[in-house]
């Protein structure tokens, strides 16, 4: 039987210039660069600069990510951008994005699921290829979390990074197998009622303020693994494959101790994980399609390979995809 699938032709991704290695908090807080990696597995990040917004680091993975996949911007049907960090309360970031990649056709819309933002903005371009909506369409994830921290909390400021990383989905046809290229299965989840675990306090109704992110890590990080190897085995069944059958776990790059203990859980050995926290911290919404580029761009991923990428963030909203490249 002939079905529709959203393809994976193109991947991008963005890094700003300043490189904050571990050593330059502890001029300002009462940490250390062993603190920092033993706790984290983190040793640097990427901090945009001051004339850098998230729409700026949104095009340049956006650039990469068209080049990859051969096309030009005005082959694109919509865009779907990912961020809790958007320049503007609004229009929204996407169409910043879809401006200035001289994109005059098509939409573009934000999703704003924090953390988890990059699955649930797959799942919903790969309901749009499916329903016949669009045929090519553009996923990002990008963020300036540098924009929103306390700087006097070591708990929280040495985590984030900013970064933006996109893929290009396309519509083709398959046999509706495991074997086809393209999204396989998706799963999304939320629960309102973990809000206070990982939050910004601040709003536009609520304050009148950005605010700044707080979060309870120890908890988050209970949350986080039960949640994201159940999510994970979730879309595995739904696509009909096995741990087994997986190349590669493209995981939420938040923090190491909870990808090594999710990849025990779910049985899955940590040389079939890809992993850059170390090189990246925790770029929310941009940190799968960042980590997804990167491997993809040392030669680790390949065409063929089937992939489960899995993330949780705030809300608590959390969700798992599994597609072959």
């Amino acid at each position: 039987m002939s079905v529709t699938r959203a393809v994976a032709i193109g991947c991008g991704h963005y890094l700003p210039d300043r490189v904050v290695e571990n050593a330059e908090f502890e001029k300002t807080l009462e940490t250390t660069d062993e603190w920092i990696r033993s706790r984290t597995g983190i040793e640097r990040r990427h901090f945009a600069a001051d004339d850098q917004k998230t729409s700026d680091l949104a095009l340049e993975a956006a650039k990469m990510a068209l080049k990859d996949a051969g096309i030009d911007a005005s082959d694109l049907d919509a865009i779907v951008l990912a961020t809790a960090t958007p320049d503007q309360t609004f229009p929204s970031t996407a169409t910043k994005l879809q401006a200035a990649l001289g994109m005059n056709g098509g939409f573009a819309f934000d999703i704003q699921a924090v953390c988890a933002g990059f699955i649930f903005a797959i799942s919903t371009a790969n309901s749009m290829i499916i329903a016949g909506q669009a045929k090519r369409i553009l996923v990002v994830g990008a963020e300036t979390f540098s924009r929103i921290m306390d700087w006097t909390d070591r708990g929280t400021c040495v985590l984030f990074g900013d970064g933006a990383g996109a893929v290009v989905l396309e519509a083709q046809q398959g046999d509706g197998s495991s074997a086809d290229r393209g999204i396989l299965s998706t799963d999304l989840n939320s629960d309102g009622q973990f809000n206070n675990l990982l939050y910004v306090d601040g709003g536009v109704s609520s304050t009148q303020t950005t605010g700044v992110l707080r979060m309870q890590g120890q908890e988050v990080f209970k949350h986080a693994v039960t949640k994201l190897a159940k999510t994970g085995e979730t879309a595995m069944e739904r696509a009909g494959v096995t741990a087994d059958d997986i190349a590669w776990v493209v995981p939420h790059q938040a923090n190491l101790r909870i990808i090594k203990r999710t990849a025990a859980k779910m049985g899955i050995s940590m040389d079939k994980i890809v992993v850059t926290v170390q090189d990246h911290g925790n770029t929310s919404a941009a940190s799968i399609p960042l980590a997804l580029s990167v491997a993809k761009q040392r030669g680790d991923i390949k065409r063929g390979d089937l992939l489960l990428m899995e993330a949780i963030g705030g809300g608590l909203a959390w969700g798992a995809a599994t597609i072959r490249w």
